[in-house]
This record gives C-alpha cells, sequence and structure tokens, in this order.
C-alpha cells in the first residue's frame, strides 16, 4: 500500500540499474510511494540474483520487473514506451554506454521533456576517471576513506558494508526527489550525474582536508582520540568507547578509579592532556577492559550514564530491545527473509510496501 499523502505516489521510475547503488536509491525512493520498474537483461537478469534469493530481495521488494535485451531493436522500443510516461530513469552502466544504446539523456529527453535520468557511476561522466572500472574499495581508497587518522594503534582493514555504494545511493534518491518534483513544477528534466567517488569524497574530506596538516605525525591530530576507540574484553569480544566529552572521562575515573588508580592521573583529566599522552591512555583503557568480560562491563558501567556499547554479532543485532521497538525490521515466517523499513519516522506514518519479490521478467507486456 502506498501512502497516499507522498509526494512520490504516481511517480514513475524505470530502473535499468544492477547491484546496489542504483537498485538501492529506487528502492528508497519506492518507499516513499514510487512505482519502479525494473528492466532486467534476458538470461540471468540483474547479477544480484545471482547472489541469493535474500540479496536480491532487500535491493528488490515492490518493484516490477520486465526482462529487456536494450541491444535489440524491439527491446530498446519496449524501454522507450517505458519512459513515456515516465518521471525519471535510473542507469548504473560506465560513461558512453547508453549513447552507445540510443538511450542518451537527449533521446529520452526528445521523447519526454520532463524525464530525469540519473546517471551513477564509479568516477562520474567526465574527468580522467571516468573510464576506469572499479567497485566499493576503488572508491573508498581513491576517495580518502583511508588517509584520516583515527586510532592509536592505526590499521587498515576493509569496511564491513558497501559504504561507497550507499553513499551513492542516498545521495542518488535526495537528488532524484528533488529533480522529478522540479520538473513536474517546470516540464522540463535534467541529467543528473551521480559519481560513487564524489559521494565518498562528500563525506570524507572535511576531516581528510584537516589531516592534510598531520602528514609527517598522524598521532598527533584531532582525529585521533585515545579513550573514543574499540577495546577488546577478557572473552574476546569488544567494546566500543564513545567518551569524547570530558564529563564522560571524569565520570568514568570517577567510577573506576578506586580498582584503576591510574585513571586518575592529572595528566588525563583534561582532553588537551589526553591528547598529549594518547599513547598511555589508550594502553591504560586496553589493559583495563581486558581485566573484565563484555558482560560485566556492561553490568558495571551501563549505571553511570556513560557512551559505552558492545559490538552486536548478527543474532544480537535482530534481537536487541532498542531495534524491536523502533520496528526498523519486518520479518517473514514463510521463507525466513526480511525488510528493512524506511529509516525515518513520519508523523503522518509511513505504510509498510508491496512485500513481493519480482520474478524475473514477471510484469513483461
Amino acid at each position: 500500500m502506498k501512502p497516499d499523502w507522498s509526494c512520490l505516489n504516481g511517480v514513475k521510475i524505470v530502473d535499468p540499474s544492477q547491484l546496489l547503488p542504483g537498485p538501492h536509491a529506487t528502492s528508497l525512493l519506492m518507499q516513499l510511494g514510487a512505482d519502479v520498474v525494473k528492466v532486467e537483461p534476458p538470461g540471468t537478469g540483474d547479477p544480484a540474483r545471482q547472489l541469493g534469493d535474500k540479496v536480491f530481495a532487500q535491493l528488490n521488494r515492490g518493484k516490477r520487473s520486465v526482462a529487456l535485451d536494450l541491444k535489440q531493436a524491439a527491446g530498446k522500443a519496449t524501454f522507450l514506451d517505458l519512459i513515456r510516461d515516465a518521471d525519471a530513469v535510473v542507469e548504473g552502466f560506465r560513461p558512453g554506454v547508453m549513447q552507445r544504446l540510443g538511450l542518451d539523456y537527449a533521446t529520452l529527453a526528445g521523447l519526454n521533456p520532463r524525464i530525469v535520468m540519473c546517471s551513477i557511476s564509479g568516477f562520474g561522466q567526465t574527468g580522467p576517471y571516468s573510464a576506469l572500472p572499479g567497485h566499493d574499495l576503488n572508491y573508498l581508497a581513491l576517495g580518502g576513506f583511508w588517509s584520516i587518522p583515527v586510532q592509536v594503534n592505526e590499521r587498515v582493514a576493509r569496511p564491513r558494508i558497501r559504504v561507497a555504494d550507499y553513499a551513492a545511493s542516498s545521495h542518488a534518491a535526495l537528488a532524484l526527489a528533488v529533480a522529478v518534483l522540479s520538473a513536474r513544477l517546470s516540464g522540463r528534466g535534467q541529467h543528473l550525474d551521480v559519481s560513487i567517488h564524489d559521494c565518498v569524497m562528500a563525506w570524507t574530506a572535511p576531516a581528510a582536508w584537516t589531516s592534510c596538516d598531520y602528514m609527517d605525525e598522524p598521532m598527533a591530530s584531532p582525529t585521533v582520540m585515545p579513550e573514543n576507540d574499540i577495546f577488546e574484553t577478557r572473552d574476546g569480544r569488544h567494546l566500543a568507547s564513545g567518551i569524547l566529552e570530558n564529563k564522560f572521562w571524569l565520570t568514568l575515573r570517577e567510577a573506576l578509579g578506586a580498582d584503576y588508580p591510574a585513571l586518575m592521573d592529572d595528566r588525563f583529566a583534561s582532553r588537551p592532556g589526553r591528547q598529549q599522552f594518547k599513547r598511555e591512555v589508550n594502553a591504560l583503557l586496553a589493559r583495563m577492559f581486558l581485566a573484565r568480560t563484555l558482560a560485566e562491563w556492561l553490568d558495571t558501567l551501563r549505571a553511570f550514564d556513560l557512551p559505552v556499547s558492545p559490538l552486536l554479532d548478527a543474532h544480537e543485532l535482530f534481537l536487541d530491545p532498542h531495534v524491536r521497538a523502533r520496528g526498523m525490521i519486518r520479518e517473514f515466517a514463510h521463507d525466513g527473509s526480511m525488510a528493512v523499513r524506511f529509516p525515518v519516522k513520519f508523523s503522518a506514518g509511513l505504510p509498510d510496501t508491496d512485500d513481493s519479490v519480482p520474478l524475473h521478467g514477471q510484469h513483461d507486456g
């Protein structure tokens, strides 16, 4: 059921994009009322289908699927028919592919002047990297994700999710909503050039700019905070310490100073002091947290209103009482799958969208 108040009700989006960025962007807009027509190649369809039914479902519930070969005249003609009454098309090919297919923005706008084309690519439609191949790790690497020092014992590790793709999909969804509404008012669409690399930089650039001043001595960067870190506990679990404001440090030492007198060191009583002695503070906390299990630390620290949290495993995440209370997850008993609700709560309400996962080409014709 589409929310009847949504400004995206009646918005039709044609989506030949694949894998994550484009499909996630259109999934967000579908949750806000848009009708999304997923265009898949014949044969195996979106490569996301090969990653498993649950992976595909997360990005494509509630969409319609048509199978079209855009390299053939018949498939191209059907695609253009879909465009005639559409508000937007979202594509994720390398720059130049849509033009070679005869489906570039100028062609589509000639058929439907208010169409918005959103092109999501690794490095954008212009620039010296525009034709390069890439995936999430490449865009993070070149976007400066690892250029910002943040830990006393710094280490490079890959992110657990596709951060760059989600950055791009979120920006694309926002830009699409604005561009579609603008086109409905003006009667003229536009071409949105979404670079995954640009979207990563939008997040990393402010901190990376500061990091330029600390290239020779990364430890001196204000982004490296010895008490704001992840610490291992005695049972091999991990605790996230979100101590940032000085009041939390003072609370920590008052709570534990009797058992761990080193916390009471006057050199560490202020943030400038802790910044001056980063290695000592970080090592002190590392030794301290290794002395007890995660459960013991949580029992001890939760009474003091401190920003400390356990690193949850996957089972713990979905059993977490706050996650359940917020209603973020919809579970489907018939196949053991789930769906994530739109993460913003609307006071006017936002009804759940269609649960169905389209079969490949289910809505042909």
